[in-house]
């Protein structure tokens, strides 16, 4: 049988199985068409903040100047790195303007405070990475369940036409059999490909977070040799 009567035969499974398995079908499709557009899209920010984050390596150890780096990052809306120095430098920019002294210092009080606005921010940015990624998790657990209750509806429907027909010949159980095969192969097509991108994007997700947590660390040991005690 040619690989066009195959496909034909399983478009007319499909269309031939009951209002349940369709429903069933149409749920899977549902969860592997997100599915996949959630990969793309991620893959596609992944690959911009990845460039833009070795930029702004590049940029901040060559400048060192906050202000120049500041001004800078402007064009750099799609690395973390960027959101996390901008939120301590506007508290830098901050203590430096609320200085009792005419000379405009940073002091080792603040630290502790920098400390926090810097986990703060990379607790946001990682947020905004593993935005909608919890998707692919869901379609990778729940997709063979679901699957699997089509599985067994079409089962159930090969025993009522069994009982129906008093008879349990080939003609009378295929269409069920069909119909929970067919369940079963949607039920993984939709999860494994979910599967596998939220692996690889939570293993890229978290080579970014530790660049942040690199960074911020950087930034806090920068801010310190610069920084005055408190007299």
């Amino acid at each position: 049988m040619s690989p066009l009567a195959n496909q034909a035969n399983l478009w007319e499974m499909m269309w031939g199985a009951g209002p349940m398995v369709k429903f069933v079908l149409l749920v899977l499709l549902a969860f592997s068409v997100m599915s996949w557009a959630i990969i793309a899209y991620k893959i596609i920010l992944l690959r911009k903040v990845e460039k833009e984050t070795a930029a702004f390596y590049d940029l901040f150890w060559e400048k060192r100047q906050f202000a120049q780096i500041a001004a800078s990052t402007k064009g750099l809306k799609n690395t973390p790195l960027a959101g996390i120095f901008n939120a301590v430098y506007s508290e830098i920019t901050s203590a430096m303007k609320g200085s009792e002294s005419k000379e405009q210092k940073i002091y080792r009080d603040d630290l502790d405070r920098f400390q926090r606005i810097l986990r703060k921010a990379a607790s946001i940015e990682s947020a905004k990475l593993e935005y909608s990624i919890g998707f692919l998790a869901t379609t990778g657990n729940a997709a063979p369940f679901i699957g699997l209750f089509g599985t067994v509806w079409g089962i159930m429907t090969s025993f009522r036409s069994i009982g129906a027909k008093g008879a349990a010949n080939l003609a009378v159980v295929a269409p069920g059999i069909s119909e929970a095969l067919i369940a079963t192969a949607m039920g993984l097509l939709a999860a494994i490909p979910a599967v596998v991108g939220y692996n690889h994007i939570l293993t890229r997700i978290d080579r970014i977070t530790a660049e942040m947590n690199n960074f911020s660390s950087d930034l806090l040991n920068i801010i310190d040799k610069q920084s005055s005690s408190r007299k």
